[in-house]
């Protein structure tokens, strides 16, 4: 899936690990707008994703370093 800021058809999967942890730093946290290039709706269905993942286990609350 493109990953367009212009893109309408935009949507972030909790279960698409992969590509959630493209938006994830090495600390755990997640990017901020002005890194990923999302917008602002964007952005929190991201967050989202993000936290849904993390509260089935799918994604790490904190990295391992």
């Amino acid at each position: 899936m493109r990953r367009v800021k212009n893109d309408p058809n935009l949507y972030f999967d909790y279960r698409d690990v992969k590509t959630l942890q493209r938006y994830v730093d090495a600390y755990g946290r997640i990017e901020p707008i002005s890194k990923t290039g999302l917008s602002s709706k964007q952005q929190r269905q991201l967050a989202t994703a993000i936290k849904r993942a993390r509260h089935l286990a799918l994604l790490p609350f904190v990295s391992n370093n």
